[in-house]
């Protein structure tokens, strides 16, 4: 798992596709929004079948605006909350086991030393801001 991080506009999803294409593989695009579901157990389904695919065919896999997986889970103080923390524990679980290369882009570094993610970063990429003018 590669951390590409960055402002917009600086490369990441370039990068992404120079990758893709050295290592002569496919890159799929992942948008976080359109695989999270409101049902129970709907975003893991939804997660299982895209990174499965991925390890059958061995595409790279993009996660679009992966800043929200950096945020400190919340505390469950209804079910509501409840159900948010299983589908982003069901998310890093379901990623720390996947057999295949894992590019997460995100505009900000995480901030905090989540044990979910120091132990599966194996690089962090930043990209910097290109100088004015």
């Amino acid at each position: 798992v590669t951390l590409f991080c960055g402002a917009a506009g600086t490369g990441k999803t370039l990068g992404a596709h120079a990758l893709a294409a050295t290592a002569a593989r496919d890159l799929v695009r992942v948008d976080l929004g359109r695989i999270v579901s409101k049902y129970i157990g709907e975003t893991e389904k939804n997660l299982d079948a895209i990174l499965s695919r991925a390890e059958q065919t061995g595409s790279i896999l993009l996660f679009d605006e992966a800043d929200a997986l950096f945020g400190r889970r919340t505390d469950v103080q209804d079910a509501h909350d409840r159900y948010v923390n299983v589908d982003v524990d069901a998310l890093m679980r379901r990623l720390r086991a996947h057999q295949g290369v894992l590019i997460l882009e995100s505009n900000v570094v995480p901030t905090q030393a989540d044990d979910d993610w120091k132990d599966r970063l194996v690089q962090v990429v930043r990209f910097p801001r290109p100088p004015p003018g």
